[in-house]
């Protein structure tokens, strides 16, 4: 065998392994995509909705408030009078701003809590030395002050409507081997821009197919990292927070999970965010994503197929942990796709089947995630969304070519920095409440 030919049985190799890389994580999705179309052909959800009890006054129990912060200097004042503004009483409402911050953020900070002192409210000001740890750490930092039951965690950026408390808690309360319960998110500034546009239409598609889906059918789903409540004492049997992963989030869920908690999903009140504006911002975003799934699988994969979960759970668990496959298989498919044709001499015939079999999946699994929750969330014209879904394949393309050497480092150990995202202080001021556009699903 000539070098010239090694080179392509290499190349092809490498395309083959990627394309069935893609099409392990859009099965996942199409997976997703078919149960609901069951759904709707029979008319009923899966599963059982959620059970809330009636509390009284007396039964409402202490619920502390975290506010992880780092640098937020325009969003950490609304994010502290939102949390004293959710309906809780007065002396069962904690609060507590986990500040990591190195700019004005901290002096913003004190002024407001200082405000907040005064009206009766129990804020704490919680500076570390440092940021070991990055956000998990700061979470850790503050259990540590506290020994309320229930553990609410909000980004800096996310204003959680006044009832929301109200709305999740007596669902949590109800099921007591429940982990936490974790709302759909919604985006203030989604249609700032084309990427705010194409972000919302994906995060829709989390949201409202992919974690509710997943809730119904018994599946394991992730905690978002905020705009969740958890419940103390599974934090606890999970281990605690740890900071050896940049999804902190995901990792604690499947810790809860193997020890033997649940995750619960609410569809309403939704809680507003921001999504990055800027797609240096985005980018960075999703690179620390993929990064986190990838050290959340080599650290925990191999414990939940030794577990005692049915092969079903297992595997299900196997997609969501490994869906940021996707990034580092398409780079890797378009470069071995371009070097096999160009060994070829540009004769692409061969491989016309493959790319039509992406170009067939990528187009299912677009259409299939974001059409129904935009229509449930009515969330604009047709015209709209046809020219939004268009704008995915190539923001997919893009940061999967520039994460993917990133990815594919982490995969082989390399460690990474939890970097912030940073939001655009214009649009702050447009979060108050859920937007009155919401649909029932």
């Amino acid at each position: 065998m000539t070098f010239f030919d090694l080179l392509t049985a290499l190349s092809d190799i490498s395309l083959v392994i990627s394309v069935l890389g893609l099409i392990f994580v859009a099965g996942g999705f199409l997976a997703l995509i078919g149960i609901n179309i069951f759904e709707r052909l029979r008319g009923r959800q899966l599963g059982r909705p959620l059970r809330r009890l009636i509390l009284t006054e007396a039964d409402l129990p202490h619920v502390l408030v975290q506010v992880p912060v780092f640098n937020e200097p325009e969003t950490v004042a609304g994010a502290l009078a939102a949390a004293a503004a959710l309906e809780w009483p007065r002396d069962r409402l904690h609060i507590q701003l986990l500040d990591d911050s190195s700019d004005e953020t901290s002096a913003i900070a004190a002024r407001v809590i200082g405000e907040l002192h005064e009206r009766g409210f129990d804020v704490l000001h919680l500076r570390r030395g440092d940021r070991s740890g990055y956000k998990a750490g700061a979470l850790a930092a503050g259990l540590a002050h506290s020994n309320a039951p229930y553990v609410a965690v909000l980004d800096v950026d996310f204003r959680p409507p006044s009832n929301w408390l109200r709305k999740v808690m007596p669902a949590l309360i109800a099921d007591p081997k429940a982990s936490f319960i974790q709302s759909r998110c919604e985006f203030a500034n989604a249609g700032a821009n084309w990427l705010t546009r194409a972000q919302g239409l994906m995060l829709d598609a989390h949201y409202v197919l992919e974690q509710a889906t997943r809730f119904r059918a018994g599946w394991l789903f992730q905690f978002n990292g905020t705009a969740g409540v958890w419940r103390r004492a599974a934090i606890t049997a999970a281990g605690g927070w740890s900071s050896d992963s940049l999804c902190e989030d995901l990792d604690l869920t499947v810790r809860a999970e193997i020890a033997g908690w649940h995750g619960l999903f609410s569809m309403d009140p939704p809680v507003p965010g921001l999504v990055p504006d800027q797609v240096r911002h985005w980018r960075v975003q999703q690179r620390r994503w993929s990064n986190g799934f990838v050290q959340v699988a080599r650290k925990l994969l191999g414990q939940i197929w030794t577990s005692d979960w049915s092969k079903r759970r297992k595997f299900s668990a196997s997609i969501l942990i490994l869906v940021q496959a996707f990034y580092p298989c398409v780079a890797i498919a378009i470069a071995a796709l371009l070097t096999s044709v160009t060994l070829r001499e540009g004769d692409s015939t061969a491989y016309l089947p493959i790319i039509d079999l992406i170009a067939v999946l990528m187009a299912m699994v677009a259409v299939g995630m974001t059409l129904t929750p935009y229509v449930i969330l009515r969330r604009g014209s047709f015209s709209r969304y046809i020219a939004t879904v268009a704008s995915l394949t190539p923001l997919m393309i893009f940061v999967s070519l520039s994460n993917a050497p990133s990815i594919l480092k982490t995969v082989f150990g390399a460690d990474d920095s939890w970097t912030r995202t940073p939001k655009a202080a214009v649009v702050v001021a447009r979060i108050a409440a859920p937007t009155d556009r919401i649909g029932r699903f």
